[in-house]
């Protein structure tokens, strides 16, 4: 067999590729407070820095999914790579806050490019052979990334500086480019006579930025104000205008009539609570070790790898689990336990918390999740025809990714909604100030009130996982080696 169609360089190259980007992602979460230091951003600033990368990589992740299925994936997935690496240098020279929320944007739509052809190459690639195997080497990969990135940004910002979070990047890049271009299949010829659907990529842009941006505005202006509202309500208007310009495109971004799949929609559903649940913790413990336990960036980072571990270590058993057990029981299963974990960080957020119950809080919620995460992705992508994998993942992406931004974004305000000013800057600008007995209360109550609307999710994502018909995906018998 040749090298370049070789199915296992195609999961070698692609894992590399999201490693690349999720380890980027991770990495942030502990230099968050160095970097709004160093620029003196405000709190809405602070925020954005981590939510314009999410923001433009989830709503781009839907878009390529599409632009995939038409141009050839090999081709996007390496330009993706160039301008990730590309936007990764310029993030370290920006000139202002504002100048670095551009660089993050731009690099997450770069990001976007690499992650949404990632799944469709392997399962095409894995089609006739051992596909579940491969997507689960590739969950593991995606885990340790995140497991190794907040010890990686922690140790980088500790020691150098937080722009080498983003320096880093650029020799590994140039690495998977050149990965990428040799040994990757060659492009698949473009359909003609492509009319994309720029209407709804337009709608759901703006839809889903503005809603966005009216939530970050709440925690500093409050639900009741006119510029949240008005947000807020174009958000709805644009998502509604989505919705109708999908149902009418030539070529729609989404096929609407995949939902009618209930399998799909019930699976995508659950990702979509579970993100929404999970995605904002590890920054929030990073945070909260940092404020309340005084940590530096890099002890913060080592403290907040339970949970990726967690996944990791959940990734080695999914495969057997799932040769005995049905999808639904899985992902179920999966949930409680992160549930479990949730309510173990839960009752331990205050100043006399017990250090281990949040370690083993973590490790419950990222064990839960690698349970889960695995064959509800199979799931989806086994749910639908073969031409239209690139479209099912880049659906499952997005609303993964919904989630994961909406979850930032809600979590921050949340934390510091009944907070004043001057204590919503101290989580932000660590170690700026000394804080009080009192004031480290009140700040730890703000964690334990998002953690307490974190399980309530969660609780709704266990319903939709046993409403998804029970499916028994066909995993191999053969653990995944270590």
């Amino acid at each position: 067999m040749k090298a370049a169609h070789n199915p296992w360089n195609v999961l070698v190259v692609t894992s590399f590729g999201v490693f690349l980007v999720m380890m980027n992602m991770s990495t942030l979460t502990v230099a968050l407070p160095s970097i709004t230091s160093y620029y003196g951003a405000s709190t809405i600033e602070a925020s954005w820095i981590l939510l314009a990368y999410m923001l433009c990589n989830t709503v781009f992740i839907l878009i390529f999914g599409k632009v995939a299925d038409l141009f050839g994936r090999k081709q996007l997935f390496v330009i993706g790579l160039i301008t990730f690496t590309c936007f990764s240098f310029l993030c370290g020279f920006a000139p202002s806050v504002e100048w670095l929320i551009v660089y993050r944007a731009l690099q997450g739509i770069s990001g976007a490019l690499v992650i949404t052809n990632t799944t469709p190459l392997i399962t095409d690639a894995f089609r006739s052979g051992p596909m579940s195997k491969a997507l689960g080497i590739n969950v593991v990969v995606s885990s340790v990334a995140q497991l190794v990135g907040p010890v990686i940004g922690g140790y980088v910002t500790f020691m150098f500086d937080w722009q080498w979070v983003f320096w880093c990047n650029v020799p590994l890049g140039a690495l998977a480019i050149v990965s990428a271009v040799i040994l990757l299949p060659k492009r698949i010829p473009a359909k003609k006579n492509i009319s994309f659907d720029y209407m709804s990529s337009v709608a759901i842009f703006i839809g889903l930025g503005s809603l966005i941006i009216g939530v970050t505005m709440s925690g500093e202006y409050g639900w009741g104000s006119t510029i949240v509202q008005r947000c807020v309500s174009i958000g709805l208007v644009f998502f509604i205008l989505f919705l109708f310009t999908a149902k009418h495109a030539k070529q729609p971004l989404i096929e609407l009539t995949i939902f009618k799949n209930s399998t799909f929609s019930f699976a995508n559903m659950t990702t979509f609570l579970n993100a929404l649940a999970r995605s904002s913790v590890v920054l929030l413990m990073a945070l909260y070790f940092q404020v309340i336990y005084g940590a530096n960036p890099l002890e913060a980072g080592v403290w907040v790898l339970p949970l990726t571990a967690g996944t990791v270590i959940a990734s080695f058993f999914i495969g057997q689990l799932a040769a005995r057990w049905k999808t639904r029981v899985l992902t179920t299963s999966g949930l409680i336990i992160s549930a479990l974990g949730i309510v173990c960080i839960f009752m331990n957020l205050h100043v006399n918390g017990i250090f281990f119950a949040l370690m083993l809080g973590q490790f419950l919620i990222g064990f839960g999740s690698g349970i889960f995460m695995t064959p509800n992705t199979q799931l989806i992508m086994l749910s639908v025809p073969a031409h239209t994998t690139g479209v099912a993942n880049g659906i499952r992406s997005m609303l993964q990714n919904m989630g994961g931004v909406l979850s930032t974004a809600c979590a921050l305000v949340i934390v510091t909604v009944s907070l004043p000013k001057e204590l919503k800057a101290s989580i932000y600008e660590v170690g700026e100030r000394s804080l009080n007995m009192q004031e480290l209360t009140m700040i730890a109550h703000g964690f334990q009130l998002a953690f307490s609307v974190i399980f309530v999710i969660t609780l709704l994502a266990i319903i939709s996982a046993y409403l998804t018909t029970a499916q028994r995906i066909q995993f191999e018998k053969q653990l995944i080696e270590d």
